[in-house]
């Protein structure tokens, strides 16, 4: 198993897209030998300050949601910066449902923009924390933005599904209800993105995944995901069917960090997750591949592999 920073809990927010793609960010620089335990606050905090504006200037017609996909994560990344856990950690359990709840009635109600941005600093800072005003990692003064880009370049991670709607070998925009700012994923036959996703484990790199939890056979109790049928290998077609009558949908998203086997010899991705160290692995899960082969609607890996 790769290394990994603790596990988290997302509580009651809808941000495992965040914790995610922050976990699969974290292990690979501690894979390399850096240690970097990331904020999932502080990318939820610009998340909501850029929909409050979104909303503003759209004259109120927008409901923020705080549902996403882990390739929101790398945008806002991007934009925003990052902070180190340890800067800007979670120590208040905020609810951010009720966050974006309060952060849309101040873009509705704003009359300017400086009324927004000083109303929404003022929910923020009392509710989420004030943003630390500087950042020294190694006796080094980093502006968020700057430590952003010494743990994760612009065009880093490569987004990968595998529908048939669309052509392979060509990028296309998910129709799922969280990709929010309708980004592309390049689009890969089943089998190729399989084996990239173990071909990635195997080297030493991470692997964000995203995909369906609705399945009777995603156990939390049990620490393991598995199909009805695990003896039959899932098919493109079959896939595609369920996807496309909406069995398998965006629900959720965890850190694949390692491969396993059963005794019976059946390969299983390991996978940490954001509900905090409970059930019976202290937060980490056991997927099947045939799990992932059916119920992926996204991953998320380093470009070079």
């Amino acid at each position: 198993m790769l290394k990994t920073t603790p596990v988290k809990d997302q509580g009651n927010s809808p941000l495992c897209w965040v914790y995610a793609m922050l976990a699969t960010i974290e292990t690979e620089h501690l894979m390399q030998g850096d240690s970097v335990n990331l904020s999932p606050d502080y990318v939820a905090r610009m998340w909501l300050t850029e929909r409050a504006r979104f909303s503003y200037l759209s004259k109120g017609k927008h409901t923020i949601s705080m549902r996403g996909m882990a390739s929101m994560t790398l945008n806002i990344i991007q934009r925003y910066g990052l902070e180190p856990y340890d800067a800007y950690p979670n120590y208040k359990g905020v609810n951010y449902n009720v966050m974006a709840r309060t952060a849309t009635q101040i873009a509705r109600a704003a009359t300017s923009f400086d009324i927004l941005e000083n109303r929404l600093d003022d929910a923020l800072n009392h509710n989420i924390g004030y943003l630390p005003p500087t950042l020294f990692m190694f006796g080094v003064e980093y502006t968020p933005l700057e430590f952003a880009h010494s743990v994760c370049l612009p065009g880093e991670y490569e987004a990968l599904t595998s529908f048939t709607h669309y052509p392979f070998g060509q990028k296309f925009v998910l129709e799922t209800p969280d990709n929010q700012l309708r980004d592309s994923f390049m689009n890969v036959p089943l089998d190729s993105m399989m084996n990239r996703i173990e071909q990635s484990l195997r080297n030493g790199h991470p692997v964000c995944w995203e995909g369906d939890i609705s399945e009777p056979g995603f156990n939390t109790a049990a620490g393991c995901a598995t199909l009805d049928n695990e003896s039959t290998p899932i098919t493109q077609q079959q896939r595609q069917r369920a996807f496309e009558t909406l069995q398998t949908t965006d629900d959720h998203c965890m850190e694949l960090c390692g491969i396993a086997h059963d005794i019976k010899g059946d390969k299983y991705f390991i996978a940490k997750n954001s509900w905090g160290k409970t059930r019976p692995f202290s937060g980490f899960m056991y997927l099947s591949f045939n799990y992932v082969r059916a119920k992926t609607i996204a991953v998320y890996l380093p470009k070079q592999l």
